[in-house]
């Protein structure tokens, strides 16, 4: 079976997405660029920049997440991906096109499955006040 491939719609901006998110995450690259969008991949991922004009826009229905080893890489995959774009409450952010991201820690994981459920409630309660996460202080609720 060939991969199933998420196509993204834009109204024009394919190209330059598929640019800016290749860019940013390791392992990635253009793969074809036609006259209706752009084949790339992310991480080995493959996907598809269509380029079908206004009529759609994107929602936090769907979002993409980047599990992050630490406080750098989040740092960096929420300054890259957010700049002119916006940011949302628990890790959440828009990039520039309108596509939704989900940035978060590893560690975020971890503490949410604590067996002690007081400190992972505390974690979830601690993340829920925050923008971009921050490892130090989800460690330390």
């Amino acid at each position: 079976m060939k991969p199933i491939v998420p196509c993204l719609w834009f109204d024009t901006e394919g190209e330059e997405a598929a640019k800016l998110y290749t860019s940013i995450v390791p392992n990635s690259r253009i793969t074809d660029v036609n006259a209706y969008g752009v084949s790339f991949e992310l991480n080995g991922q493959p996907y598809f920049a269509l380029n079908g004009g206004p009529q759609y826009r994107f929602s936090e229905a769907v979002s993409f997440q980047i599990f992050c080893e630490t406080q750098e890489e989040v740092d960096r995959y929420w300054d890259a991906l957010g700049e002119g774009g916006e940011p949302g409450p628990c890790g959440w952010l828009k990039d520039r096109f309108g596509l939704s991201w989900q940035i978060v820690p590893t560690r975020l994981t971890e503490l949410l499955s604590d067996p002690d459920r007081e400190r992972a409630e505390r974690v979830a309660a601690c993340m829920m006040q925050m923008g971009k996460l921050e490892i130090a202080d989800l460690e330390a609720a």
